[in-house]
């Protein structure tokens, strides 16, 4: 039995908001309150641990993030930098240590924000252009090389990647994914959407066992930044390297383990429902994909994006479609989650929502907690169709302060309800907050910065913010990382709060978190985290 006392206790439980000391036992947390009284609730042997005044939060879980990917991310190229000579810097560092033939792997390049080359390698604006696999080639005569861009919506390859996955002038484009070509038609390197495929399938998978080993590695790296769960939203090789962890009792994140959609068949025919599992891993959703991405102009929207009157993106299916799939899975118990970037997107995924809540009323089945994964840009007339359709806003703050100055660029005024926070929580919408990890840092810290300010880290776009009207309060955009996140997980009675019964996920803050600039969250990470009642970072 532990006892933390003298600590600035932030429970984000509305019936004892603040406290300072808790009393912990198998696990979970027995009591909240003063010292003294928690005392003489106490038996048996009892562990003290004078916290010093330090600040306790509830472990801040990201309620969408790719830990498989994000784990071997740490071991690839890392390809997000300020200028395209400084990535392929980068890879030609690494096919130094490799062999011939030997997979150059990397991630996180991102086109729209590279500045012009100090070497003079083109014109002003060039860096809005994709790369070419000509640039690589140079670097990598006699490696495959494979660049992953920071969306995880286009991929960058060379001539010998391209030669393994037989890509011609002439390959026909895959259902909902581009080849990208010059203007004499031939193939460049660059490669969008599903299309990223016919080089990404040809990479070696990496076994379960070395899967497992990355995840383990990255869990405290995740303990650092103060989480102590996710919602996974990576695929079949995650979830049995998830397992593997959990059989060996190393799994030491909470896990809400969403399903893809192409595996629906499967979950229903084994009668796999939501919240199957156990306090450490269990299932969430049913993931599809309605659109693309932003920075490569496939998010699937209304209006064509400013400058491209031809292009509107791409939209993989439209709501009736989406709702039979919906219907499958909730005949089983399975709650759908959908990506959906545009506002076409999202007005097509609401769209079938509201079909599926009448299918549930008709066949008296549980209204479950439908999500849509990122919502980064509304029609004005769908923005209160969350909180009508009792739908869960799944958004990434930190995606604002990468994406504005893309969005006032290719959407112009409709960015007025991208990112739209306040906007959801306002009409009366759930919110969960992650980071898509590893599109971006996972660290939530960086999140909470970026939906109280809505600025870059250099105070970019202005002291006011971008659209500031969008804004949070650090309250409110905390609970979204706690609370928010445990509700769309179906944990809220477990999970979010420092309350009694609560399992006893917590991180030490060495500062209090509401008395500080929001700047200061830039740099902030955990002194100490707890899961499930031991210390896994002190």
């Amino acid at each position: 039995m532990k006892l933390l006392y003298n600590a600035n206790i932030y429970t984000l439980d509305e019936s004892q908001p603040k406290a300072s000391a808790m009393l912990i036992s198998g696990g979970r947390i027995l009591a909240v309150g003063e010292k003294d009284v928690l005392e003489s609730l106490a038996h048996g042997k009892l562990e003290k641990q004078d916290m010093r005044g330090k600040t306790i939060l509830p472990g801040l879980t990201d309620a969408h993030l790719h830990i498989q990917h994000y784990a071997l991310f740490l071991g690839k190229v890392d390809c997000e930098t300020k200028t395209k000579d400084e990535c392929l810097r980068r890879v030609a560092e690494r096919v130094k240590k490799s062999k011939p033939g030997q997979w150059i792997l990397g991630h996180g390049w991102n086109h729209n924000e590279w500045l012009p080359s100090p070497f003079g390698r083109g014109a002003e604006g060039e860096g809005f252009e994709l790369p070419t696999a000509a640039e690589l080639d140079v670097l990598a005569p006699n490696n495959p090389v494979y660049l992953t861009a920071k969306s995880l919506h286009a991929a960058w390859a060379n001539t010998p990647a391209l030669n393994l996955a037989n890509i011609t002038n002439d390959t026909p484009n895959p259902k909902d994914g581009v080849i990208v070509r010059d203007q004499a038609g031939r193939a460049t390197g660059a490669l969008l959407e599903t299309a990223m495929m016919l080089v990404g399938d040809l990479i070696p998978e990496p076994s379960i066992a070395e899967i497992a080993n990355a995840i383990e590695a990255a869990q405290p790296i995740l303990w650092k930044m103060g989480l102590t769960g996710v919602h996974d939203f990576d695929r079949r090789d995650s979830f049995m390297a998830l397992q593997q962890l959990h059989a060996q009792g190393k799994l030491k994140l909470r896990v809400n383990k969403n399903i893809p959609i192409d595996s629906l068949d499967h979950a229903f025919e084994l009668g796999l429902s939501t919240g199957f599992g156990d306090d450490w891993l269990w299932i969430g959703s049913v993931k599809a994909f309605m659109d693309g991405a932003l920075g490569q102009h496939t998010a699937a929207m209304f209006q064509p994006y400013l400058n491209e009157p031809e292009n509107r993106g791409i939209l993989n299916m439209d709501g009736e479609e989406l709702f039979e799939h919906c219907r499958r899975a909730a005949d089983v118990g399975l709650s759908m989650t959908v990506h959906a970037i545009g506002d076409r997107a999202n007005h097509e995924v609401l769209n079938a929502y509201q079909q599926l809540r009448a299918y549930e009323t008709e066949k008296g089945l549980p209204h479950l907690r439908h999500r849509i994964e990122h919502v980064q840009v509304l029609h004005p007339d769908d923005a209160p169709r969350f909180a009508q359709l009792d739908v869960i806003a799944s958004m990434q703050p930190i995606h604002a302060p990468s994406d504005m100055l893309m969005a006032d660029r290719l959407w112009g005024d409709r960015s007025a309800l991208a990112y739209g926070w306040r906007t959801q929580l306002n009409f009366g919408a759930h919110l969960a907050f992650g980071s898509d990890a590893p599109v971006e840092s996972p660290n939530p810290f960086l999140g909470l910065n970026a939906a109280v300010t809505r600025r870059r880290a250099d105070g970019t776009p202005s002291a006011a913010g971008w659209y500031p009207e969008q804004k949070l309060t650090l309250a409110e955009a905390l609970s979204a990382y706690t609370v928010g996140a445990a509700y769309a997980a179906n944990a809220e009675h477990r999970l979010g709060k420092l309350a009694e019964n609560y399992l006893a996920d917590l991180i030490v803050l060495d500062q209090d978190i509401f008395s500080i600039d929001p700047n200061e969250l830039l740099t902030m990470t955990a002194s100490a985290t707890m899961i499930n009642g031991e210390w896994v970072l002190q």
